[in-house]
């Protein structure tokens, strides 16, 4: 049972907190295109997908902590320094694009033509989300004195 959780769980990060990680990526950038270019609201179809797809993706990652838990409460590694961090860190990963990337998002979507636009600062935002993101793959990888780690 613990190798069916670990697949949903790793499948999930994969298959939820990728899309997220790249299209946060790349909304600053084809925020700052749309900008440039005159066109109205064609001109940020681009922009509005990736949110999107921010916001859907979002929504289904919550499946991954779920089978996080799941999957060390059946390895009896709950209590674990190194999963107590990632568990911290993930929070403070979804707090990042879901209290500050995906609101800039919309905001930044429904600013009358303009207004400064945000990119950099969603640039940023995003680069510590993925930050926090790779150290916790790191972290469930390495997992430092664990006797299951490597």
């Amino acid at each position: 049972m613990t190798k069916l959780l670990l697949s949903v769980h790793v499948l999930a990060a994969v298959l939820a907190i990728g899309p997220v990680a790249v299209a946060a990526s790349i909304f600053p950038r084809a925020l700052r295109d749309a900008h440039r270019e005159p066109g109205g609201r064609d001109a940020l179809a681009g922009p509005r997908t990736l949110h999107r797809i921010c916001r859907v993706y979002a929504a289904v990652g919550v499946v991954v902590p779920v089978f996080g838990f799941a999957t060390a409460r059946a390895m009896g590694v709950l209590g674990s320094g190194w999963l107590i961090t990632s568990i911290v860190l993930t929070v403070a990963a979804a707090g990042v694009l879901g209290l500050l990337i995906l609101p800039a998002q919309e905001a930044a979507l429904d600013a009358p033509p303009g207004t400064p636009s945000p990119a950099a600062r969603l640039a940023m935002l995003t680069g510590v989300f993925n930050l926090l993101w790779a150290t916790v793959t790191v972290l469930m990888i390495v997992r430092p004195g664990s006797t299951t780690g490597a």
